[in-house]
């Protein structure tokens, strides 16, 4: 499908399966029309002689003319529509065959089965949102928790587009006064602005580029879940921690070493975040190609988190921690660290409080960071597992949202909002070392038009637009 190809007619089913109401959206130039030659109105005009924002009561009919089901209409006309283009919405009973009858009926008229996106594709394209909107409608669909929702909700209302729109005119402006100490170069007695004043402009610029860019690691969190990697040796009792947070049996337990040879992820929310559990291989040496090849990725999941929790084996804690400290340690500098003492349930009572376990090791092993934490408890009895949980919340201390706060969590906008702080850092560069305008200029430029990806308005080619689009769901 041709990205820009909107002059077509579009139908798709755009609810969820198993609900008892189905809606099939059609929008295009024949919308309307196309929509007529399939239904019947119970009584009055037909929908091309009715006014924009009615509900019809009426019949899907065949060719032939037998009763589909009975439906709702709703319609709406160019451009006061979601897609910016006549538009009908069928709502019907949520029967899959009444739905996949419908949407046979409107192809057989003319209509082409839509692509994932393609209706808010058309509403970007026909200047109803910009992109960064467009794409806030997908995560506001995926949000998960409150801080997710008000994020999308934020960008999809504009919040986010509002805050570039001020940075653009702030560009524009110092863009505009470089431009005219250019046009006017051979006048030396015209000052448009002092070198000052620009390096005033700039900085203020660059603050808040800086700040937007600074937000991604809360925005990401907040969006995809903080990270947090179990790690430690074969049958430390990892997988069954990971079982246990879940409450659910999500990884294979076994007395077997090299249980788990690959990674396993999943989600859960606490305290309203959400954090992304990584179970990972075992630690140790081994001959086993696989084997080895799950340790390596173990140890990449361990780079990549905020949180780490290092699972040992409370009836040989000190023996676990030598063989593994060297190498669990220095990947854990800037992240938080959580020492679980697991299977605390076979040590004896004078020698399981974590307190115990704690000054036995810091004894022991005097380079134990100062910052980690060290928590006892048995994964396999569900013990202690609700002071691991707070600890992982006050870990993760992500900020309360308001729907008027501007989060950046699309990597996208990440990225682009980077190039654009470099941009904005050769011009300072370039104002202090006081270089020509018009290199200066040219600078400015490039931070204007990374700025200009984020919402659309430079990005020309089909094969960007479609990789934006292609992860939206059908009929969105």
């Amino acid at each position: 499908m041709n990205i820009l190809q909107t002059e077509d007619t579009i139908c798709a089913i755009a609810t969820a399966q198993g609900g008892a109401i189905g809606t099939i959206r059609v929008s295009g130039p024949e919308a309307i029309t196309l929509t007529d030659r399939v239904f019947k109105p119970v009584s009055g005009k037909p929908l091309a002689g009715r006014a924009p924002y009615t509900l019809t009561f009426g019949y899907i009919l065949t060719p032939e003319g037998e009763i589909i089901d009975e439906v709702l209409v709703s319609l709406f006309r160019a451009p006061h529509s979601y897609t910016g283009q006549d538009s009908t919405e069928i709502s019907c009973h949520g029967s899959s065959y009444i739905l996949q009858q419908v949407m046979q009926l409107l192809i057989r008229q003319g209509c082409r089965a839509a692509g994932p996106g393609e209706y808010t594709q058309r509403a970007f394209l026909n200047g109803k949102m910009d992109l960064s909107q467009a794409e806030a409608v997908a995560d506001l669909i995926a949000s998960t928790s409150a801080a997710t929702h008000r994020m999308a909700m934020n960008q999809m209302r504009g919040g986010f587009s509002r805050e570039l729109a001020v940075l653009r005119d702030k560009l524009l402006h110092l863009t505009s006064l470089m431009e005219l100490e250019l046009d006017f170069s051979d006048h030396e007695e015209l000052e448009f602005a002092d070198r000052s004043e620009l390096e005033d402009i700039a900085r203020q610029i660059e603050q808040v580029i800086h700040h937007l860019v600074d937000t991604f690691s809360v925005g990401n969190a907040l969006k995809n879940g903080v990270p947090v990697a179990i790690v430690g040796e074969t049958n430390a009792g990892k997988s069954t921690l990971l079982n246990a947070l879940l409450n659910e049996e999500r990884a294979i337990v076994s007395d077997i070493h090299g249980t788990t040879r690959d990674v396993i992820e999943d989600t859960m929310n606490l305290g309203g975040i959400t954090f992304r559990f990584i179970d990972t291989a075992g630690i140790r040496e081994t001959t086993d190609t696989i084997e080895s090849l799950g340790i390596e990725r173990s140890f990449q999941k361990l780079d990549q988190a905020d949180i780490v929790l290092w699972v040992i084996d409370a009836t040989c804690a000190e023996e676990q921690y030598r063989q593994l400290a060297d190498k669990i340690l220095p990947r854990c500098k800037g992240k938080h660290l959580v020492i679980v003492l697991n299977k605390a349930d076979l040590l004896s009572s004078a020698d399981s409080s974590a307190d115990k376990q704690l000054a036995r090791l810091k004894a022991a092993l005097p380079d134990l960071p100062e910052d980690a934490c060290v928590l006892s408890l048995s994964a396999k009895q569900k013990e202690g597992l609700s002071q691991l949980q707070k600890q992982l919340v006050d870990f993760a201390a992500l900020p309360d949202l308001s729907q008027n706060d501007v989060v950046v969590s699309n990597i996208r906008h990440y990225e682009a909002l980077s190039r654009a702080l470099e941009a904005i850092h050769r011009v300072q560069d370039g104002l202090t070392m006081q270089l020509s305008g018009d290199l200066v200029s040219q600078d400015l430029r490039e931070c204007l038009y990374h700025l200009g990806e984020i919402v659309g308005g430079t990005i020309e080619t089909d094969e960007v637009l479609g990789n934006i689009f292609k992860h939206f769901c059908i009929g969105k």
